[in-house]
């Protein structure tokens, strides 16, 4: 089976379901929004979350996705840095019960994390991360021997706070031959580095995903639109419309992919999830209305429960509904 490798920032999310939007306001944290703070903030903003109720689950972006390529079955690695510390520590354990080969470097400062605030009525999902050791990931600590045997590297938009460490990974990628995917992270990270992402999809990149906004802020169109236009820069963009389902574009090829059926009670780590059945999908050479379904199908599962990590009960189902799915289109 083909393989996937992952690089992003290595954080564990620490996740709050808040009565209000009292806190967003409090830290002038725009709804739906990722925020980068300093550690005296984190901090600050980890004790008021503590007093509310938290859990504690390894995340970041490219981890959630190559743990569920993982999981699928699919040869799964990660380049990432923490710290040297409890979190570090419960983020590197975390790899190893999902049977992720992990490239997990250790830095000089504390482990970074995500404090995921959860608020009603839509299950959004705002961000406040203090990147800590992840941000000390740079493009001297990737070696070549990280990247053989892989055949895919997926790569998270979140990483773009350093352009050198995301051009030398795709560059690496690119070297070897690897099918590159791209998940260009939140809204405001695009916004910020329009113009450098825009390079890095035109020239390295073979499939991209983003969500609606994401997609507004690079292309500046509405999902069609934007849609058409990333898929004129890359081979398949993809374009995810939360509960109204996601849009797939090859060339002239295209697919409206219909939400899969969930109670949502927490939309963290959809689309990451959503990304790693697609790339499970399209590994095994499925056609990407498939591809699409596969995603869809993992996706609904994760919003069912808070944070990112699905339960057994419920990964027994999505795998059920995938052999289905991909059953289904080899006969």
């Amino acid at each position: 089976m083909k393989s996937i490798l992952g690089i992003g920032n290595a954080l564990t999310d620490i996740l709050a379901v808040l009565p209000d939007d009292s806190l967003l306001k409090k830290y002038n944290l725009p709804l739906g929004s990722m925020q980068h703070v300093d550690a005296q903030t984190g901090n600050t903003i980890w004790a008021d979350l503590k007093e509310i109720g938290i859990q504690y689950v390894a995340g970041g972006s490219a981890a959630n996705t190559v743990s569920a390529t993982s999981i699928l079955g699919m040869p799964s690695g990660y380049i990432g840095k923490v710290g040297d510390d409890e979190l570090g520590s419960l983020f590197r354990q975390s790899q190893i019960q999902n049977g992720i080969k992990s490239n997990l470097l250790v830095g000089t400062v504390a482990s970074g994390r995500a404090m995921v605030f959860i608020t009603a009525p839509n299950a959004d999902r705002t961000f406040a991360t203090y990147l800590g050791a992840a941000l000390q990931l740079d493009p001297d600590d990737l070696k070549p021997e990280y990247f053989e045997g892989y055949d895919y590297l997926h790569i998270e938009g979140y990483l773009v706070q350093n352009q050198n460490l995301v051009r030398r990974a795709a560059e690496m990628g690119r070297e070897r031959g690897m099918t590159i995917s791209l998940d260009m992270a939140s809204y405001n990270v695009v916004e910020s580095n329009n113009v450098f992402l825009q390079d890095i999809v035109k020239n390295y990149v073979d499939i991209v995903f983003a969500n609606e906004t994401e997609a507004a802020a690079f292309t500046h169109r509405p999902p069609r639109e934007a849609l058409q236009a990333m898929s004129e820069m890359t081979d398949i963009a993809v374009v995810k419309i939360g509960k109204d389902g996601s849009m797939i574009q090859r060339g002239d090829e295209f697919h409206f992919i219909d939400p899969w059926p969930g109670e949502a009670v927490d939309a963290t780590g959809a689309g990451d999830t959503y990304a790693a059945g697609f790339l499970f999908a399209h590994a095994q050479g499925m056609p990407l209305k498939t591809c699409g379904e596969v995603g869809s199908a993992l996706a609904a599962k994760v919003v069912e429960v808070i944070g990112t990590k699905i339960d057994i009960p419920r990964w027994k189902a999505a795998k059920t509904e995938i052999r289905r799915l991909m059953g289904a289109e080899a006969g």
